[in-house]
């Protein structure tokens, strides 16, 4: 059974490869993807690099479709997850801007789901898994490389998005009230934050980090100085995302004072 579904996951890569249809072609994609995932991972594993081998599809529809599978596989192809994650880097370099901007949305979901990963891990289990480890390496690449874009001339599109991951990457690494048992129950893992390293972590400093969000914010306000060269269109959404990024702080700012009052008041 299993060397069935294997020889049919071989039949659909190689059809996703070279079928002439780009309707079979997407097909063809998307149910060698269910097999992937309905395999053993001892399985699948051998069955990656075709898959991999997609990213050079001439036709656009299809890399975009493979970073789509690629967010939705996750971590579930654990052994194959930093080499998924490096595909991201190389289609932020894309000519089509549609696949540029596909990579910006499923990279900045992926770094949220890495970053909760990383927390909860450590958590559980007092350690942080090496091929975690890896992912988060190529995330930060990942990151290095959408600031640029964000700052750099270019599509106000592609700008826009690089801009909204600044702004999520602030959010990631600004402390608030939440815990990671009440943001978890709610069944959002965006809501994550600094908030949630609780007893320190083999890999994030929260000081670290909140030091670069506030670089972030910076950069961000620079954006919005005269002379700056940004469309009209996200000089508005810099100002709103800059407006709200700045009562999430003042908030944090209070509930910490209030605390410290508290305290003070109680000795």
């Amino acid at each position: 059974m299993a060397s069935s579904s294997r020889d049919q996951a071989l039949s659909l890569f190689a059809a996703a490869n070279n079928h002439g249809d780009v309707n079979v072609k997407l097909s063809s994609l998307t149910q060698a993807k269910d097999l992937l995932l309905s395999l053993d991972p001892s399985l699948s594993a051998d069955l990656f690099p075709f898959f991999l081998e997609l990213q050079s599809s001439p036709e656009s529809l299809v890399r975009k479709l493979l970073i789509q599978l690629i967010e939705e596989i996750g971590f579930k192809a654990v052994d194959h997850s930093p080499a998924l994650v490096s595909i991201l880097l190389t289609f932020l370099r894309d000519a089509d801007p549609i696949i540029v901007k596909q990579s910006i949305v499923s990279g900045t979901n992926i770094f949220c789901n890495v970053f909760v990963e990383m927390i909860v891990q450590f958590q559980q289990y007092g350690k942080v898994e090496r091929w975690l480890e890896g992912v988060w390496m190529w995330m930060l690449k990942f990151k290095d490389a959408v600031f640029g874009i964000a700052l750099e001339p270019g599509s106000a599109g592609i700008k826009l998005l690089g801009l909204k991951f600044l702004e999520i990457f602030v959010l990631l690494f600004t402390p608030d009230n939440n815990s990671p048992e009440k943001s978890t129950g709610e069944g959002s893992r965006q809501a994550a934050n600094i908030s949630w390293l609780v007893g320190g972590h083999p890999l994030l400093d929260p000081v670290a980090l909140k030091s670069e969000a506030n670089r972030t914010i910076g950069i961000l306000l620079n954006l919005l100085q005269p002379g700056a060269s940004l469309p009209g269109c996200l000089t508005i959404t810099v100002i709103n995302w800059v407006s709200w990024i700045e009562q999430v702080q003042l908030l944090v700012c209070f509930i910490t004072l209030r605390h410290a009052d508290q305290f003070l008041t109680r000795s």
